[in-house]
């Protein structure tokens, strides 16, 4: 772990590579043989986890048949084994320790925490026929491989990592010492290191499943691309496209670091690799050191929130909340794209306050309606190639069976190809040197045209993913693999276009390329693979102390009940715990611990909470902690790069960010944001509105709209942004969405309750622990012929006992019991559905109120002109 400069320092390329790899990749480089094994484990671990991706070890091969089949616990091991040995190789004990040897310690250390990791692996047959009766040497590999897996964490995280899960296990053993509040009957040493290290309740949990299963995958993929030269084309793209507007060089740099975002899944990384050609060119139009850091440092951080890697959480929430990855991705797309489009506006902003300009073009900018029919006409020309592409796949697969897979690839590769003799018509892209006094921006055409093959393995990636709904895991693998064929055949197919004789030290180039990006790919998963690890300690310990269930009566304690309160609260706690933690930890010890208190407060509120939208939540304000000072590393980073103050650039970031806090608030009590249960005319609807509304949020909040905003217009912004974002709480105030009944109409036979209505139930009942609780059910009621079989369908059965409707009955695994029904529960309020204006009615006004505040700024705008 890195320490922030106290104060601002000058830092060339070596310096923040290092500080990149300090926090991501290992600052040790050992040369010699050692670094030969440091780098040959780090290729192995890559190839490793390409073999068990594919297809190939369950193909019978000819005389040996299959080979190479492990099962997801063995993999679990192995993964943590390769990353717990790199941890002690590639990353030094202190900050003083050689960055080129590796010691004789950690050599010892790194083996025996190898062999500890993957002991699950190597004894797995023994294990198996012994559960929960681990024998001294168990014992003793578990001791060994937690306080191992304790320092390894120290290594590549930092302390604060470290220190929680300690914390946790001491938390397991001293159960009856703790206050009474949160004591528990406590376990043995036994007990403990068997159900963290013996089992997948813990160390070898979903997180590192999840991590060996999908994670590796996608940041091998991100790390290949970006060796192919993809993230200097993003750069470029967005510098030709974006660099002659207001702020141009500001705006691009948004852009470069979402589609870099979409690669990469560390915040650091991203801010050094856009950052060092972006910051200095907005320095150059105008933006003082600490914004552009700012600029940098929010549109990096948020990099982290768009699909499809997101840091790595959207492959835990598949497993923590039971759905897709489709709809993982689907779910988190519209607000990531909204508070990208917000930082763009935030970057008009400042531009317009200080009348900035763009950078020179080389040719001259065509008139707007010119470009307007261009990206009209690429759009079109795009869902063109992508319907023929659709249609034309669907027609090949059945027309030519068997042999359809090497039709496909087959046009895949005559794709290649022609996008490759179309980059070898223009010079290959160089990275501007940002220091140079002038700079003339890249032209368009050529600059799209150089690296349009890069796309290809994004189509592979989207296609498998969204059409062929294949698994993460296997569309990573196949877009990973055609990105190696792209490695090794990109330079001499476009060096035999281009009539050159090295074609052959072209290929050897792209050989050394694609070993070079395969060991960067591992190293960058060192930290990840730990991390999981680690937070699987915290989450064994809630399974099996209880105190998921303790924590959820302390904080509804805290938080009076008040559901908002509760998410202020998972707020902070996530903020604090991201300051020391990476995303990923994070994201899994505040959502294991706060997610289920949150849906179950929300209940108890009246408010069924989506289990999605709080893992979003939670995860939303984990990346924060990279902007928020006094901490936030990616602030440091960024101010290396713009030689700025590095906390007066956390505090502008923040300001930046806030577009990023506002939004998880907003999704939580309006779903449709997250696209939830909305068809595809009302999911654009949304957007507009979403987009719309986001913009007035960041005027309000940059206290400049048209002109430079008063305090009175900025809360009128805020109004409206609200109003736009959460229509139905106007409108629930005017016409109540449900009308209420006895719960004695649930057993009267001529109930006025419809067969198939969506009621909601107000329930009497007890937690887990035996705590009385109230709380909100619904449920579609079935279709029968009066209200007991209508009941019946959904299975729950009723009685009336002195006036009170108790819970007679549940079916197993009914919508009754789902919904969280069960016997002896007593109903005491029924909701029914009632026709209620449509919400979207309260845009009217809405926009009335908008429009009068832009009269106001627009007349005071021109007076200021003409004064």
């Amino acid at each position: 772990m890195i320490s922030p400069p106290k104060e601002p320092t000058e830092m060339d390329d070596k310096a923040l590579q290092d500080m990149v790899a300090a926090n991501d990749t290992g600052a040790r480089i050992p040369k010699g043989w050692q670094g030969a094994v440091l780098l040959g484990t780090a290729l192995i671990w890559s190839l490793f986890q390409l073999w068990i991706a594919s297809p190939l070890p369950f193909y019978d091969w000819p005389i040996i048949g299959s080979f190479g089949i492990f099962n997801d616990t063995e993999v679990r091991a192995i993964h943590l084994g390769f990353a717990i040995f790199l941890a002690f190789t590639a990353f030094p004990a202190t900050s003083k320790s050689s960055q080129y040897r590796v010691p004789l310690s950690d050599m010892v250390f790194s083996l025996i925490a190898a062999f500890c990791a993957s002991y699950l692996f190597t004894f797995y047959d023994q294990l198996v026929t012994r559960p929960g009766l681990p024998n001294t040497q168990d014992l003793v590999v578990s001791v060994i491989g937690i306080v191992l897996l304790l320092e390894a964490t120290r290594r590549t995280l930092g302390p604060p990592l470290m220190i929680v899960a300690i914390i946790f296990l001491t938390y397991s053993v001293a159960g009856p010492y703790m206050p009474e509040i949160i004591a528990h009957k406590g376990v043995t040493l036994k007990e403990l290191v068997n159900h963290q290290w013996l089992t997948t309740e813990g160390v070898f949990g979903i997180a590192v499943g999840v991590s060996s299963n999908f994670v590796f995958l996608f940041v091998l993929f991100g790390a290949l691309l970006d060796k192919a030269g993809a993230g200097n084309y993003f750069i470029q793209v967005a510098f030709s496209l974006l660099g002659h507007m207001r702020g141009g060089p500001a705006k691009a740099a948004v852009v470069a670091s979402g589609l870099t975002g979409l690669i990469s899944g560390s915040s650091i990384a991203n801010v050094v690799t856009t950052g060092t050609f972006t910051i200095p060119m907005m320095k150059r139009v105008g933006f003082s050191s600490e914004k552009a850091g700012a600029v940098e440092v929010a549109s990096s951080v948020n990099g982290q929130i768009m699909p499809p890697v997101m840091g790595a959480a959207a492959f835990l929430m598949v497993e923590y909340v039971g759905i897709s990855y489709v709809e993982v991705i689907t779910h988190a797309f519209l607000p990531a794209l909204i508070s990208y489009i917000a930082l763009v506006y935030i970057v008009h902003l400042e531009a317009l306050k200080l009348d900035m300009q763009g950078l020179p073009r080389r040719s001259a900018v065509k008139p707007w309606h010119l470009r307007v029919m261009g990206v009209l006409t690429g759009f079109m020309v795009t869902a063109v190639i992508a319907a023929a592409v659709y249609f034309g796949i669907g027609w090949i697969k059945p027309a030519f069976g068997d042999y359809a897979g090497i039709i496909i690839a087959v046009l895949l590769s005559i794709t290649y190809i022609y996008l490759l003799r179309i980059a070898s018509s223009v010079p290959d892209l160089v990275m501007d040197n940002p220091d140079t006094q002038m700079l003339e921006l890249p032209e368009v055409a050529p600059t799209v045209k150089s690296g349009l093959h890069f796309l290809l393995p994004v189509v592979v990636l989207v296609w498998c993913l969204m059409v062929e709904r294949l698994s993460p895991g296997l569309s990573a693998f196949w877009a990973t693999m055609l990105m190696l064929f792209i490695l090794i055949t990109q330079r001499p197919i476009m060096a035999f276009f281009r009539q050159q004789q090295d074609t052959t030290s072209q290929l050897r180039r792209g050989g050394a390329e694609l070993v070079d990006g395969l060991i960067v790919g591992a190293r960058n998963m060192i930290g990840i693979g730990i991390a999981t690890a680690t937070a699987g300690i915290i989450v064994g310990a809630v399974s099996q102390t209880g105190v998921g269930s303790v924590l959820a009566d302390l904080v509804e304690i805290l938080s009076m009940g008040n559901l908002l309160l509760m998410l202020i609260l998972t707020a902070v706690l996530s903020l604090i715990l991201g300051m020391g933690l990476p995303t990923t930890a994070n994201y899994i010890v505040v959502s294991s611990l706060l997610a289920p208190v949150v849906v179950l407060l929300g209940q108890e509120s009246g408010l069924i909470v989506p289990l999605i939208a709080v893992h979003l939540f939670v995860f939303y304000f984990g990346i924060m902690a990279d902007v928020t000072p006094p901490v936030g590393l990616a602030s440091f980073a960024a101010a290396a790069v713009s030689r700025g103050n590095p906390i007066k650039t956390g505090f502008v970031a923040f300001n930046y960010s806030l577009r990023t806090a506002a939004l998880p608030f907003l999704f939580i009590f309006n779903t449709d944001l997250l696209l939830i249960d909305v068809t595809w005319l009302e999911g654009v609807f949304v957007f507009i509105a979403a987009t719309i509304a986001i913009l007035i949020f960041t005027a309000a909040t940059q206290g400049f709209f048209l002109t430079k905003s008063r305090w009175y217009e900025s809360l009128l912004l805020l109004l409206i942004a609200f109003s736009l974002f959460r229509p139905g709480f106007w409108m629930d105030m005017i016409v109540a969405p449900y009308h209420q009944l006895a719960a004695t109409e649930l057993v009267q036979p001529k109930s006025t309750i419809e067969s198939g209505a969506a009621v909601r139930f107000w329930v009497d009942g007890v937690d887990g622990v035996g705590n009385e609780r109230t709380f909100l059910v619904t449920m579609t009621l079935g279709q029968g012929a009066d209200i007991s079989e209508r009941l019946a369908e959904v299975g729950i059965e009723l009685i009336n006992k002195d006036g009170k409707i108790i819970v007679d009955y549940v079916g197993y695994d009914s919508p009754a019991e789902q919904a969280g029904l069960t016997f002896d529960q007593v109903i005491t309020l029924v909701e029914t559905p009632q026709v209620q204006p449509i919400k979207q009615l309260i845009y009217i006004p809405t926009f009335a109120l908008l429009a009068l505040v832009m009269i106001i700024q627009r007349r005071r705008k021109w007076s200021l002109i003409h004064s």
